[in-house]
């Protein structure tokens, strides 16, 4: 026979209390009356439990004058409708979803972020969000060509051989564009300008 399950009050360890079957209305309740975030999933409710067996206090999102209300937030709520932002409430969220203190944004996450809002994209949830942030999802990836990019233009500049040319930038550009184009690893190296020397004199005058 099954032992009967006690009170929550009676319940001393997330281990005991895991021990039992909780209807999601029923954590509500539980953190509800523990003055807690009671809106989510099965799932979330179950997390902040855990987390008050840990001293972690999930509180309701208190933020007032949000353009929308945002404080029973779900992973399936589209982002475009629930203000999302990379703001303090949002990292907590995730933080409390993903158990990841403190958590950070990703530049992938960014660029999903931009393409939602430049696409007007009603479908993507939290959840999607989540995916991208686990690398689950092709949705968006930053280009971190940029970053590359940028390292090269430094590193070229700081070879000595790079003062022999009056426009610098024009020839970090042409050998960018080989490098970038082909199979190697996307950094400068002094051979490139040997390796290079016919087109660097094609174009640069």
């Amino acid at each position: 026979m099954t032992k009967s399950r006690p009170e929550f009050d009676k319940i001393t360890s997330f281990d005991e209390f895991n021990q039992y079957y909780w209807y999601r209305e029923e954590l509500s309740q539980i953190c509800r009356s523990l003055a807690l975030e009671h809106r989510g999933t099965k799932q979330e409710l179950n997390h902040i439990i855990e987390q008050y067996f840990k001293g972690n206090l999930i509180k309701k999102s208190s933020i007032k004058n949000e353009t929308k209300q945002v404080e029973n937030i779900t992973l399936y709520m589209p982002l475009l409708e629930c203000g999302f932002s990379f703001n303090t409430k949002f990292r907590e969220y995730f933080s409390a979803v993903t158990g990841i203190a403190p958590f950070k944004f990703t530049a992938d996450m960014a660029t999903a972020w931009r393409k939602v809002k430049s696409e007007n994209d009603l479908s993507f949830t939290i959840q999607d969000m989540l995916k991208v942030y686990y690398g689950k999802s092709d949705y968006a990836k930053y280009d971190n060509s940029v970053c590359q990019w940028n390292q090269f233009l430094k590193d070229f500049c700081a070879d000595e051989n790079s003062r022999n040319y009056s426009n610098k930038l024009k020839v970090a550009a042409i050998l960018w564009k080989e490098v970038r184009d082909s199979r190697n690893e996307k950094i400068y190296s002094k051979n490139l300008l040997t390796e290079y020397a016919g087109k660097i004199k094609e174009y640069h005058n």
